[in-house]
């Protein structure tokens, strides 16, 4: 395991190239500042709850401050205030005939005419590589979940990649390229850049008799508040909005797949990932339908 003295340099050592920095739990890949259940609304909490992203930090004091308070922890490294785009190629979770996310990224820098890009190259603690570029200015690239192809993940505005020199069970994070990240390749930025908002009304007719007018604007009200949302406010506008929506399905002007649908296309606008969209639609949807039933259980 790495020391602490160790730990602290890999996280000043991103700092120094002003990359803002977060403490993850020892030997986990998971953030290690408080959650908003135990916030104590003071220091940069004080205007409320501040999730990790907004506190990683580029001051040398408040680091050395976190890994001294904290022995052991591993180093995040927030993507997004750091202008950073890190592709993020995983390994196989198991044996078999799935080839690993660098040899599909390979097959699709070929499909492109492009060669491998020399950048910035990190080897993960689980045998796969980080391939760190920066992100042009202006753009707004999120995270993905094999959006580029399988086993292909990217870590961008609201994400974070774990530093080299953490440890994990599996094994420990390692430069394996110091090279300067390279820019953001403009074949790779055309493929990230997410496809322009889609009116709610382009989307699937729910059957007839279904839907009302109502019903349809508040679906469109809420297609544009959370395809709106800003970091930091992104999922908890989703639960919102899927809790709002889910009294109309359960009193049937609403279908649940349209609302799911509008919904998902929503998350994925504002930068969301397919799995945090579903996981999160999901649940809300379940909790606002139990807790407004229709009418065939409201009726007495």
């Amino acid at each position: 395991m790495e020391s602490t003295f160790d730990l602290t340099n890999a996280a000043l050592a991103a700092v120094q190239r002003g990359w803002p920095v977060f403490p993850l739990r020892p030997g986990t890949k998971k953030p290690a500042l408080h959650g908003e259940t135990t916030c104590p609304n003071t220091g940069p909490c004080a205007r409320g709850h501040a999730k990790w992203e907004q506190r990683a930090t580029l001051d040398p004091a408040t680091v050395r401050g976190w890994w001294r308070q904290q022995p052991g922890c591993n180093v995040g490294i927030a993507t997004g205030p750091a202008g950073l785009l890190v592709i993020d190629l995983d390994a196989p979770k198991s044996d078999g005939d799935m080839p690993c996310g660098m040899t599909t990224f390979k097959a699709l820098c070929e499909r492109a005419g492009q060669h491998l890009p020399t950048t910035r190259t990190v080897r993960t603690a689980g045998g796969g590589w980080h391939l760190y570029f920066t992100a042009p200015p202006g753009a707004r690239l999120g995270n993905t979940a094999g959006q580029l192809g399988p086993l292909i993940d990217t870590r961008g505005s609201g994400g974070y990649v774990v530093a080299p020199g953490s440890v994990t069970p599996a094994g420990m994070y390692a430069a394996h390229d110091l090279a300067d990240p390279a820019p953001l390749p403009a074949w790779m930025l055309a493929l990230l850049t997410p496809a322009p908002r889609l009116a709610v009304t382009s989307l699937r007719t729910p059957p007839r008799g279904q839907g009302s007018g109502y019903a349809e604007a508040a679906l469109t009200s809420e297609y544009n508040a959370v395809s709106g949302a800003g970091e930091g406010q992104r999922n908890a506008r989703l639960t919102r909005a899927a809790r709002a929506l889910g009294r109309f399905v359960a009193d049937g002007r609403l279908t649940r797949g349209r609302v799911e649908e509008a919904l998902k296309e929503a998350g994925r606008a504002c930068g969301l990932t397919e799995r945090e969209c579903r996981a999160t639609i999901t649940n809300a949807l379940n909790w606002s339908i139990a807790h407004n039933p229709g009418p065939a259980r409201s009726s007495a």
